[in-house]
């Protein structure tokens, strides 16, 4: 079986890549990145002499490149996506480019091969601010962000491909990522790098705000069972059960790198900052056996120790997140392919 997987140069998405591959399944699959290596994005998180793995860098805007690669794919995993919300507030167009027109491209070539299941990997902030409660998949679309509201409209578009033509599409909705391999502009290792460093770190206003967090491992594993065992046109939430407020989790990093409270700046809140986010993935569990295995205070513990570990990976990524380098253009791709395939 050839899997296809968008954005595995990233976070989750190469994590997602090295879960697979270290898969002992009877049949694992063969394994196809398409990454535009943007500022996001680095090689250095994937294992590119694995005999199951190929890398092609190329823009999933690219119709005739995706066209090509969706036509030896069987599935398809989609976690491509502009996802840092303060990016979203100043250049939304990139969002808009990548997260909507690029997940159209995908799913038009994804119909005219027959490839399924289509796996769109999507966040709990197209929901919006929960004043209570969980948000179930029915919950209102509310995205507050251009960000979430990109995301929103991909998962839409997603959807009405599996409504309009039957397409065998699956949306995952997840809540806050932490783990390694993380890029050092989200909060987690923004604020774990800049102490480490012994800088200060930006607490937007009173820090009330809550969010809950999921460590990636699990994310994985989740959007995983999604494509095994999930059911064609159907959304499911995955979250992580530990709900904290941005000021509760900084003072646990600031804990964790033996530093005090002086080392933070409260800054101006951001705009359209929603308050609170909280998924009910009681579906995923009942229905695929979905449930989260990382404690969160062990996990956290682990993500400093291995940001502290490995500094050779984030300082060059952070020093590309001061240059803004862009992202690579449609039509421009190159294939490394594993020899021994």
């Amino acid at each position: 079986m050839n899997l296809l997987v968008t954005g595995a140069a990233g976070f989750i998405g190469s994590r997602y890549v090295r879960t697979l591959l270290a898969s002992e399944a009877p049949e694992p699959p063969r394994i196809t990145v398409l990454d535009g290596l943007t500022y996001a994005g680095t090689l250095d998180n994937l294992e590119l002499g694995h005999p199951r793995l190929d890398f092609v860098h190329g823009d999933i805007r690219d119709a005739a490149l995706v066209d090509k690669l969706m036509a030896e794919a069987d599935q398809v995993v989609h976690f491509a996506a502009e996802s840092h919300v303060d990016r979203s507030i100043h250049e939304a167009a990139e969002f808009v480019l990548t997260n909507v027109v690029g997940t159209q491209t995908l799913l038009d070539a994804a119909l005219r091969h027959g490839v399924g299941p289509f796996v769109h990997v999507s966040t709990d902030e197209v929901y919006g601010s929960v004043d209570s409660g969980s948000a179930t998949e029915e919950h209102p679309l509310r995205p507050s962000s251009p960000y979430s509201a990109s995301k929103a409209s991909g998962d839409l578009l997603a959807l009405s491909y599996h409504r309009t033509h039957g397409m065998d599409v699956r949306v995952t909705r997840c809540s806050n990522n932490y783990g390694p391999h993380q890029f050092p502009e989200k909060l987690v290792p923004l604020f774990v790098t800049h102490l480490l460093d012994g800088r200060r770190v930006p607490l937007y206003g009173d820090g009330r705000n809550i969010r809950d967090w999921l460590h990636v491992d699990d994310h994985c594993r989740g959007v995983d069972l999604v494509r095994t065992r999930g059911r064609a046109g159907e959304v499911y939430n995955l979250g992580g059960g530990t709900e904290l407020s941005n000021r509760d989790l900084t003072g646990l990093l600031l804990g964790a790198c033996g530093a005090g409270w002086d080392r933070v700046v409260h800054v101006e809140d951001r705009k359209g900052h929603d308050l609170r986010y909280c998924v009910d993935w009681s579906k995923a569990r009942d229905e695929l056996g979905y449930r989260p295995r990382h404690d969160f205070t062990a996990g956290l513990a682990e993500t400093v120790a291995w940001y502290r570990d490995n500094r050779s990976w984030w300082e060059p990524l952070r020093r590309r997140t001061a240059a803004q380098v862009p992202s690579a253009g449609a039509g421009r791709h190159t294939r490394h392919i594993n020899p021994s395939h």
